[in-house]
């Protein structure tokens, strides 16, 4: 009978071991699977959420403004149901299945952080704002040079060639520009700037001697096919799925490539609630899951584990799969594991009314806008604050709504509403924050959520830096504007609470020494070297620039080095 028990132990082992172990469905954990699938692995990949399949689940996707049950507002249920996501503007009809269960997840607040989650099937891949930028070394630099933080242990050299790769891949639009501090890529046709903005750019460019740079924003939306991908429409309702691929996500690109390898196995409803650490190889052998729909517990083994739950959800992960080796978690020997939560802040900036181009118009709804690149700190210039920031935004027409707030009414009314409104301009600020040790995450263990999980408790917020940049973004963006000739230029600034910008990054940074850092400069955990971390996380640093494309290439970058580390015989 003994004997029985072992070979159906052995026999389940067996039926649960894999190559590789991929935890999350976002967009590095769609890179992961596509990457290590690609060269020959088997790769099991874990989302705690829901699954949501292409095209299929797009429901609200094909739907007219009218068939909305309320008109793309939400119900009084859905705002006492999720107080976190109507916080911000990411409260819409349209995309409320995308959101996480706030009542069901939890999380503690001991300063305010708004944190929102995806938790289905391609993660936030499927609803996040597509803008793709490279870093530069201005950013891989710029911890070594001002000493906050620690060192990149990598440069922009060494990402160089994986930005070409994913670029060429995921398909993003954009315009060679030639700027050292934000990089050219393998661009797709860039969209283009409308007419009130190729004149701003332009006064904007003559004004400041070439040294402001407003350009089409570089954007994961396709301008031409790629792959069984369709280009972009330009009906701008990409949050809500896009039948045509046209935009790069999990479901659309990286998951399809992985599927047809015939290695990948995907799991839906499975929260990993730690990584298996065995003391005697001190490497990782795998990962226990909780069944988010019937609360059974199961083991899955691995030679190696990718941790791509996002910034938060994986250093929850490398917390809660605390040993007696390293009580507060795996990968927390520094004493970094949780800290250095960084953001980009923004929530301000300014707008204004443009003359002399009523008798032009804009065609299509184009789901892209200008960015206006850094240029603060940066050739010589200098400001009280460290770091910089951008711009985004655009120039558009107001419509019919206009009208509502003089309460016309008859033929003047329809009159009114039949032409277009006048042309304005704007332009939001996205700012820097720097790695702050004191900026972190910890695990709440007095309070848990549905599944009886502990829950993250967020301690983080922006600082005297953060602030003083805020006051340069607003006067900067009004000089700008002024400059260009736009009338009546206003400022708004509602405040920033850390995570408002979904760009949560640094919980288990990258570094050149085990004693001030969680991972490598492979993005291997150094307490356990067959453990990767490729998502936010990892980052050391935030830039001023959208972070995604970073982690899509250290993602592949990193996995081409574990299938090589593999073949050798070093994991």
């Amino acid at each position: 009978m003994p004997n029985d028990t072992t070979n159906l132990n052995n026999k389940a082992i067996a039926q649960n071991t894999y190559d590789a172990i991929v935890i999350g469905s976002g967009i590095s954990g769609g890179w992961a699977a596509k990457e290590l699938t690609e060269k020959g692995l088997k790769v099991l990949m874990l989302e705690r959420g829901k699954d949501h399949q292409h095209i299929k689940d797009y429901k609200n996707a094909t739907k007219d403004p009218w068939d909305f049950e309320y008109a793309g507002r939400t119900t009084e249920q859905q705002r006492k149901d999720y107080p976190v996501i109507h916080r911000g503007w990411a409260a819409n009809e349209g995309v409320m299945d995308a959101w996480a269960n706030e009542i069901e997840s939890p999380y503690t607040e001991v300063k305010p952080f708004t944190w929102w989650r995806s938790y289905r099937l391609g993660g936030r891949s499927t609803i996040w704002g597509r803008q793709s930028y490279r870093w530069s070394d201005f950013d891989f630099e710029a911890n070594a040079k001002d000493g906050h933080g620690v060192d990149w242990p990598i440069r922009y050299k060494d990402i160089a060639p994986w930005y070409d790769y994913v670029e060429k891949f995921a398909g993003i639009s954009g315009s060679i520009e030639g700027l050292p501090h934000l990089p050219d890529g393998q661009f797709l046709p860039p969209m283009d700037l409308n007419i009130v903005e190729k004149d701003v750019a332009a006064r904007l460019k003559k004004h400041y001697n070439n040294q402001r740079h407003m350009i089409i924003g570089r954007v994961a939306n396709l301008t031409a096919p790629l792959q069984s991908r369709t280009a972009c429409q330009f009906r701008n309702r990409c949050w809500e799925g896009c039948p045509f691929g046209a935009y790069f996500s999990t479901q659309s690109s990286t998951l399809p490539a992985a599927t047809a390898t015939g290695n990948l196995t995907v799991r839906p409803f499975s929260i990993v609630t730690k990584i298996i650490y065995d003391k005697d190889t001190k490497k990782a052998k795998g990962v226990e899951v909780l069944d988010a729909e019937n609360n059974n517990t199961y083991e899955y083994f691995s030679k190696i584990v990718f941790v791509n739950a996002s910034a938060l959800n994986s250093a929850w992960v490398l917390m809660n799969s605390a040993t007696e080796i390293w009580p507060d978690g795996l990968g927390s020997s520094s004493g970094e594991l949780g800290h250095n939560i960084m953001d980009h802040h923004y929530n301000l900036g300014a707008s204004g009314k443009v003359e002399g181009f009523e008798d032009k118009y804009i065609y299509g709804r184009r789901a892209n806008g200008i960015y206006l690149t850094r240029f603060a700190n940066l050739y010589g210039d200098k400001r009280d604050f460290l770091r910089g920031y951008g711009y985004q935004g655009g120039a558009s027409r107001s419509g019919w709504s206009r009208e509502i707030a003089e309460m016309n009414i008859g033929g003047d009314f329809k009159d009114a509403i039949a032409e277009p409104g006048g042309w304005q301009i704007g332009m939001t600020g996205f700012g820097e924050v720097l790695p702050y040790h004191e900026n972190k995450i910890t695990l709440d263990k007095t309070k848990k959520d549905k599944w009886g999980l502990p829950i993250l408790s967020m301690d983080a917020e922006l600082k005297e830096n953060e602030m003083k940049m805020r006051k340069d973004i607003l006067k900067e963006a009004v000089a700008m504007l002024e400059n260009a000739g736009v009338k009546d230029v206003h400022t708004y600034d509602s405040g920033h609470a850390m995570g408002h910008g979904i760009h949560e990054m640094g919980t288990a940074r990258m570094g050149k020494d085990a004693k001030t850092s969680v991972l490598n400069s492979t993005n291997q955990v150094w307490d356990a070297k067959n453990v990767f971390v490729t998502d936010g996380a990892a980052m050391t640093s935030a830039s001023c620039v959208n972070p995604s494309l970073t982690y899509m290439a250290l993602t592949a970058r990193a996995a081409d080095f574990a299938v090589s580390e593999l073949k050798k015989g070093n994991l």
